[in-house]
């Protein structure tokens, strides 16, 4: 059995025998918690900042510690810095080139805190940072939602219910549905930063610590709303992880049936919609394809973030107070799931605005399925006085006699309109019509091509107050 000796370890005093390989590469993070670096320097000189204030580090102490951290930045970015897993993690990693780099008063920059603070801080910086990139994702593709639904307000299609068709609608308002979605999703995100915004750092280990420090001081320069009340909580806490990923899994939820929608919408069954060649691929053995690959990835990833949601739900609900080696494994669905929310909007934002409506073919499929209907209920009940479940017989009627027939309820004689009811006359065509009936629903909600205009124009304020 391979040991490795633990004398480079941060917590080596306490050991009488090496670390066997396996352990170490079993319980290492750095393969994956690099991608901290920068929010654990970003902490870590807001820290020295606060030591070197309250007078546990000079001041040479302190420009030591943040030169030797901002080069060890650059060298990160830079693809110079040699990341070692006998390390273990991101933290110690940076620790140990700042000690190599500086000497002594590297060591002293540990100072008043913990990993298990110090971690939890890492990564609410970094969900802080990737919502606001995901943030700006979500408004884009609201703008292109915004647009699509002004350029298209009177393009009619059918409604559907249990996927047969309802009424008629028009493809803006089908695309404003997506947005009000969106912006829930949108909401749902900046709450969810609300609450991440809170500062761990201060904890220590998890009774935070006997050094005079200023907890005031480095929640000012790290930005974050207020210092976490309890000790224990901070260091234990990922409430704020579960909730990213609830957030993330509802938007993705979203983006799935969105997806679903693109799917069908594309094939030769409905042919309603073309999405650009540069958001498909072919077949290898049938040159007719053209596979519309962006939505079904999406619709796919949807069950993927879900999962992670699920892991960190059962990772966090046997840990008793306070940090716990499980919450290691916190951070691949965590970071997984920032990844791919981060990608399939931008995947969004970029592919809607360049969708393309093929309006005829809509309009004869409205067309085609009876679906103004409940237009012609209307008519007998606000024009003719009919109570409406007497209408709603009459209407079926009339619909029997098209589906044996083959014509739509607009393509009827008003001969054959009045063998069901000898009160509807000529104006009934006036509702037959599909733009008579989205027309008609003219209020706010509506899919009338004014109200649908006026809904675009609101969500383009609301996109400008959340800006």
């Amino acid at each position: 059995m391979t040991q490795h000796d633990t004398k480079d370890k941060p917590w080596g005093g306490r050991f009488s025998e090496p670390t066997d390989a396996f352990v170490e590469r079993f319980t290492a993070s750095v393969a994956f918690d690099k991608r901290l670096y920068a929010q654990d320097i970003q902490g870590s000189i807001a820290h020295a900042t606060m030591l070197s204030r309250v007078g546990v580090l000079t001041q040479a102490e302190f420009a030591q510690i943040r030169e030797g951290l901002e080069a060890i930045r650059q060298d990160i970015e830079a693809g110079r810095f040699e990341w070692s897993q006998k390390l273990e993690d991101v933290h110690m990693n940076i620790e140990a080139r700042l000690t190599d780099r500086i000497g002594l008063t590297g060591k002293k920059l540990h100072t008043g805190r913990s990993r298990n603070d110090q971690v939890a801080t890492d990564i609410r910086l970094y969900l802080r940072d990737e919502a606001q990139v995901i943030t700006g994702e979500i408004r884009r593709l609201l703008e292109g939602l915004a647009m699509l639904a002004e350029r298209e307000a009177d393009t009619i299609m059918p409604g559907f219910t249990h996927l047969q068709t309802a009424q008629p609608v028009t493809f803006g308002h089908h695309m404003l549905a997506w947005a009000e979605m969106l912006k829930r999703d949108f909401g749902r995100l900046q709450d969810c930063v609300a609450r991440l915004n809170i500062m761990p750092l201060g904890a220590a280990a998890l009774a935070g610590t006997t050094y005079p420090i200023d907890r005031s001081i480095t929640c000012e320069l790290l930005g974050f709303s207020a210092p976490a009340e309890n000790s224990l909580d901070a260091v234990s806490d990922r409430d704020f992880a579960i909730e990213f990923c609830s957030f993330a899994s509802v938007l993705l939820m979203h983006l799935s049936r969105f997806s679903e929608e693109l799917i069908l919408w594309t094939s030769a069954q409905f042919g309603f919609i073309d999405l650009p060649d540069r958001f498909c691929t072919g077949s290898s053995i049938m040159p007719q394809k053209k596979n519309p690959d962006v939505p079904e990835l999406v619709r796919g990833k949807s069950g993927r973030v879900t999962g992670h949601l699920m892991s960190l739900l059962m990772l966090m609900k046997g840990q008793p107070l306070a940090y716990n080696k499980d919450n290691q494994e916190d951070k691949e669905p965590l970071f997984d799931t920032v990844d791919t929310v981060r990608d399939c909007l931008k995947a969004y934002a970029d592919m809607v605005p360049a969708i393309q409506v093929r309006k005829e073919v809509m309009r004869e499929a409205a067309r085609r399925g009876f679906s103004t209907a409940t237009d012609l209920a209307d008519y007998l009940v606000a024009r003719k006085g009919i109570p409406f479940r007497d209408a709603h017989e009459i209407v079926g009627k009339a619909v029997g006699l098209g589906v044996r027939t083959g014509r739509d309820l607009a393509d009827m004689s008003l001969t054959d309109l009045q063998q069901f009811s000898p009160l509807i006359t000529e104006d009934v065509f006036e509702v037959l019509t599909l733009e008579g009936s989205v027309k008609a629903r003219n209020h706010i909600g509506g899919t009338a091509p004014n109200q649908v205009r006026a809904a675009a124009a609101r969500l383009r304020e609301w996109l400008a107050e959340h800006a």
